[in-house]
């Protein structure tokens, strides 16, 4: 794939490269070499601001098309050449666990946030994070990133997903309906929009906990106004998560 459309340069007073800079092909085929690796375009964004631009535009959307391939194609599928939040954001939930910090959004235990090797996103898992009447939308939810034995909190797990179209969900109409209040500080880890509670909202089925084997109480969810989805859970012990998966 070559890239010819042309794109104004934006490059900032005090940018280094002002005087010229590599062609966007030469720079699509490189990171092609490169599998598109997630660290590389990082490291790219933040040599100016034309870098970033090219970097959100296109690298980061290679990025996702080439690790989750028919998620992407799913997200896409009705006509837009973009997501919910954009590329960027996106690419950033595929590979990262957001953590937790005393007093944060989930006032849980002093966990750092940390890239993740590989993470699997089901579609399938989604509807047991949707009540009855929001289950004709589509979500992809991560299986937990797991951070055992954290004292008194036991063993947490974190996990992330993304709607389709959250803009025209069911689960985006029921919260205004409902009138669900926005957290008045937090923000989400991965696009910086604000989010909802959906506990407080109550709007997490008791599927949830048996999706993700974990304690029916004991878990927690925002969603973010471009669909973003975040939470935490304790998890059962294995023999009774083996349980709770036979109950299912």
């Amino acid at each position: 794939m070559i890239l010819t459309k042309q794109y104004r340069c934006i490059h900032s007073s005090s940018c280094q490269c002002t005087k010229g800079h590599l062609n966007e092909d030469v720079i699509f085929l490189v990171f092609q070499h490169l599998n598109w690796n997630p660290k590389l375009i990082a490291t790219l964004s933040c040599v100016c601001k034309w870098f970033d631009d090219l970097a959100k535009r296109v690298l980061w959307k290679e990025f996702c098309k080439t690790r989750a391939p028919k998620m992407m194609l799913d997200l896409q599928s009705s006509g837009s050449h973009s997501v919910d939040g954009n590329w960027r954001a996106l690419g950033k939930l595929l590979i990262y666990c957001s953590g937790c910090s005393v007093g944060g959004l989930f006032n849980s235990t002093q966990i750092p946030g940390h890239f993740v090797y590989r993470t699997r996103f089901s579609r399938t898992s989604g509807k047991s994070f949707l009540l009855p009447q929001c289950r004709t939308d589509v979500l992809y939810v991560s299986d937990p990133c797991e951070h055992l034995d954290q004292g008194e909190e036991g063993d947490l797990g974190f996990f992330r997903g993304i709607f389709k179209s959250f803009l025209v969900s069911k689960v985006r109409k029921m919260l205004i309906d409902r009138g669900a209040q926005l957290h008045p500080t937090a923000a989400c880890p991965y696009c910086k929009a604000r989010l909802w509670n959906m506990l407080q909202a109550k709007m997490v089925p008791q599927s949830a906990s048996c999706r993700l084997g974990a304690y029916e109480d004991c878990i927690e969810y925002y969603v973010c106004l471009n669909g973003h989805m975040l939470g935490i859970c304790t998890l059962l012990p294995l023999s009774d998560t083996e349980e709770a998966s036979e109950s299912e």
